[in-house]
């Protein structure tokens, strides 16, 4: 397994530290095989591997969906468990953004669906609305705030949801291909908002140089297990590692060069 050689942060320090996750569904298939990751605060984490990995499996564990195995998850320093109150505030901090939106707009309209989870929490009145405002500003949204989500482009829903997440002040991130369904614009705006927003990020992406934009390290999930963690450069200009994955770059595309572009444009 290619290793990533960073310093293992301290337990302060660290947004995600997954501990020798076991999982396996009621009908006896084993999705997660002792999974162990850590994802340092701010970190910005790309989660390969082909479909049937356990990529979504490992995901709703971060926020106590999925529980029952062996292992731990801990979310800025608190364990997931299944204590009602535990899991609330676990919610509250590991945001995901599912990879169709309309799984999370339903109200008349966008400030609504942004409004929803922090009045949840008991938000009320001005502390409310600085909730919506600062959400809607941050994926640039602002003006359509009395729309109907229905009416809006797939991107501007795409960036909507993320809002009605970021409204919620995660600590974590967690998005399932952000990029699917897009147009090359919508791509590109996207990339740009997940740029700035000062949380941890993991990315769940078929999408290889998406990955490389967005995150500096990934790490490569198949058949329960990580097989790979690396910075993300790497991992993508090891051909035959990709290959062992069912993992490939557009045809043509040079990761190496693609990190060197990014880096100057930084």
């Amino acid at each position: 397994m290619i290793g990533y050689v960073d310093t293992l942060p301290a337990a302060d320090l660290l947004s995600l530290d997954v501990r020798g996750l076991h999982y396996s569904y009621p009908d006896g298939h084993v999705a997660l095989r002792g999974v162990d990751l850590t994802v340092p605060r701010g970190g910005r984490l790309a989660l390969l591997g082909p479909n049937g990995a356990g990529k979504t499996t490992l995901v709703l564990h971060l926020n106590g969906i999925l529980a029952g195995g062996a292992g731990t998850v801990t979310v800025g320093g608190l364990t997931v468990d299944r204590d009602r109150a535990t899991l609330a505030e676990i919610r509250r901090r590991v945001g995901i953004v599912f990879q169709d939106p309309d799984d999370q707009l339903f109200l008349p309209t966008v400030a609504e669906d942004v409004a929803f989870g922090p009045a949840n929490l008991g938000l009320r009145g001005a502390e409310l609305e600085a909730r919506v405002v600062e959400a809607l500003d941050a994926v640039g949204m602002t003006e359509h705030r009395d729309r109907a989500p229905q009416h809006l482009s797939f991107g501007q829903r795409r960036r909507v949801a993320v809002a009605t997440v970021l409204a919620m002040r995660p600590e974590i991130l967690v998005l399932d291909e952000p990029s699917s369904n897009l147009d090359p614009a919508a791509r590109r705006e996207l990339a740009a908002i997940l740029r700035r927003l000062p949380v941890t990020l993991l990315m769940v992406t078929h999408d290889l140089p998406y990955a490389l934009e967005l995150c500096d390290r990934s790490v490569i999930l198949d058949a329960g297990r990580i097989v790979a963690d690396g910075t993300t450069v790497e991992l993508l200009a090891d051909p035959e590692l990709l290959a062992r994955h069912r993992l490939e770059l557009p045809y043509g595309f040079d990761p190496t060069l693609a990190a060197r572009q990014l880096a100057t444009h930084d």
